[in-house]
């Protein structure tokens, strides 16, 4: 991904700041300094961009459960902080940024300050050579038109960067994306789309259309479906069941139908993110699949959910519903999500 040009300006500098990475720091780093100059901030606090570094990572850590890597201490950082301060998984982005800038506790201004060991200094060394204090010497008078200075508590963005970056500030933030993607994919090459894992999104997808289009019909045909979990039959007017993720949505991060299923709704904010048990659930969620895919068939044959299941089963017509391809589909995809960190649900 190319960055927009400039004839006054060292735009290779810039695009070369993340050819050398171990941990995700950079990235976060400079996310936040966008934000902050959009904001028209030019003498940026460093603990504002540490706050920032953390908010902006909370998500992909806490919901999406993505692996940073053993070197890196972000994933770290944002579970303790999370404790720390009593925060919630899903914690609004501007409440942890209030909470961290001001926080007196010890331990978070720790956690914050540790970043600046590496950080600020290593982010601009394209622009020069040597080690820590060099940079920070050399950055004084924006030396080699560095995109900052240095100074024990803040930076101070360079005047000839700030139109650029203000005006480019969406490209910079996805070619910024597009990297963090592709470091993270690296170290999480069996998590599926690692890419919609790195930002919160503004709200999940409403599950209606995979109810009223297709469920429905499979209601209408047996007046009654049976939760595979608590065993409730579940009738559709009454409501009382939910539309939910066989394998957690924040894992696999897509409504696929062959990963939904109508469940009773008070066990629904049970399971959560939870893992089902493979042994002691998949052969009644297979069933109900193979169950709904042959009424809605019935009913519309060309339905557009029916093609959802050609990713598992490619010769549907012709080789019908094969139990061990849609376990061994599904099996892998809670594994690696445990090894990740989501749990199993308990009995």
């Amino acid at each position: 991904m190319n960055l927009p040009i400039s004839q006054h300006l060292q735009i290779d500098k810039l695009s070369s700041v993340f050819s050398s990475t171990s941990a995700t720091y950079k990235f976060y780093w400079f996310l936040a300094i966008l934000e902050l100059v959009e904001k028209d901030i030019f003498y940026i606090e460093k603990r504002k961009i540490f706050s920032r570094m953390i908010s902006n990572s909370w998500y992909t850590v806490n919901y999406f459960q993505v692996s940073f890597g053993k070197q890196d201490l972000i994933q770290d950082a944002v579970r303790a902080i999370m404790n720390i301060e009593n925060l919630k998984i899903n914690e609004n982005k501007n409440i942890i940024n209030s909470v961290l800038e001001d926080s007196q506790k010890i331990e978070t201004v720790k956690i914050l300050n540790h970043f600046d060991k590496n950080v600020p200094h290593w982010f601009i060394s394209s622009w020069f050579s040597g080690g820590r204090n060099d940079i920070y010497t050399h950055s004084q008078n924006f030396e080699h038109g560095a995109l900052y200075h240095l100074q024990k508590d803040y930076i101070e963005i360079n005047p000839i960067w700030i139109t650029y970056l203000q005006s480019n500030s969406k490209i910079l933030k996805d070619f910024c994306y597009w990297n963090l993607s592709i470091f993270l994919q690296k170290r999480n090459p069996n998590v599926p789309d690692i890419s919609n894992k790195i930002f919160k999104t503004v709200t999940r997808n409403s599950l209606i259309k995979q109810t009223n289009e297709y469920w429905k019909f499979v209601f209408n045909e047996l007046g009654t479906v049976d939760c595979i979990f608590t065993n409730k039959k579940l009738v559709f007017d009454e409501k009382k069941y939910a539309l939910d993720h066989f394998v957690p949505h924040a894992f696999v991060s897509h409504d696929l139908i062959w990963n939904l299923i109508p469940i009773d709704k008070n066990f629904n904010s049970f399971k959560s993110n939870r893992l089902p048990l493979i042994d002691k659930y998949f052969d009644k969620f297979y069933t109900l699949h193979k169950t709904a895919f042959e009424i809605v068939k019935s009913y519309n044959s060309k339905n557009k959910y029916l093609e959802e299941y050609l990713s598992i089963f490619p010769d549907l017509d012709d080789s019908g519903w094969d139990y061990l391809r849609f376990k061994e589909t599904i099996q892998p995809l809670i594994t690696i999500a445990s090894n990740n960190g989501f749990s199993y649900m308990k009995d």
